[in-house]
């Protein structure tokens, strides 16, 4: 594999910014590893941080780079502070960047697909919601996603949260009301439901003593009234790197990687 960890400029954010990249690469003598690469342009996982973390993490808490080693799999981590992956009311336009920059840039520097089939997005927490938000608000860009513990309804826990994520959720969303909104995963979902447009994949895992185990219970129960393809993998955990980096190597399995 090759690792990137790539400086560059956002026009969306007005500043300068990262991402960290693994791609594919075709090895046979490196010791311990077999590297694989399968087409010209790589299928694609953007993979998000979560809320204390930033595009180094999956790096440093997991063996990412080993578990796509033979996958062929481009893995895409890019750096969005604590913005929920919005547009936020008092801060740059997180949503924008992740949605429409990043694969543009990604693509003009790397060789990656754009093909809808080869493309995927994952995280946890924060990330969790980025990457459902982003398949059912656009899923005409992305195939499969993943949350792993993923703050899934974001209008419960604005109410609730605490001061120091409190006052991020102010930055974010401001005072406006996210209930049956963009931000809203329910009511994407609903006019996901109501659209002619493709279904992505999901797949959804949390620990049964996270505290965000019941959001995630009402999510899977709402996602049920829907024709999407859900995978639901609900086991003992808390919210900690031990059960994500064993929950990534079940994403990573589950992907419909096309060779």
């Amino acid at each position: 594999m090759a690792l990137i960890q790539c400086s560059f400029f956002s026009e969306v954010l007005s500043l300068s910014t990262t991402m960290t990249v693994i791609l594919p690469q075709e090895t046979h003598n490196q010791i311990g590893m077999k590297g694989t690469v399968k087409k010209d342009r790589h299928p694609t996982l953007y993979l998000l941080h979560g809320f204390s973390d930033d595009d180094s993490i999956w790096l440093r808490r997991t063996s990412i780079e080993r578990y796509v080693a033979e996958l062929g799999l481009a893995v895409v981590m890019p750096q969005v502070h604590h913005s929920f992956y919005t547009n936020m009311e008092y801060g740059n336009d997180y949503w924008t960047f992740l949605t429409e920059e990043l694969p543009a840039l990604a693509r003009s520097f790397f060789p990656l697909s754009e093909r809808r089939e080869d493309n995927f997005v994952a995280g946890l927490s924060m990330g969790g919601y980025g990457a459902f938000k982003w398949a059912l608000a656009k899923p005409d860009q992305i195939a499969a996603a993943a949350s792993l513990s993923g703050v899934l309804d974001i209008a419960s826990r604005k109410e609730t949260a605490d001061d120091h994520i409190g006052r991020a959720f102010r930055f974010v969303f401001g005072e406006k009301q996210i209930s049956n909104t963009e931000h809203d995963l329910f009511w994407l979902l609903k006019k996901l439901q109501q659209s002619n447009q493709p279904r992505p994949k999901l797949y959804q895992a949390c620990g049964t003593e996270d505290h965000l185990y019941k959001d995630n219970v009402k999510f899977t129960e709402i996602c049920k009234n829907t024709d999407l393809d859900l995978t639901v993998d609900y086991s003992s955990g808390t919210h900690e790197w031990g059960y994500w980096d064993e929950k990534i190597q079940s994403v990573l399995k589950w992907l419909p990687i096309n060779n």
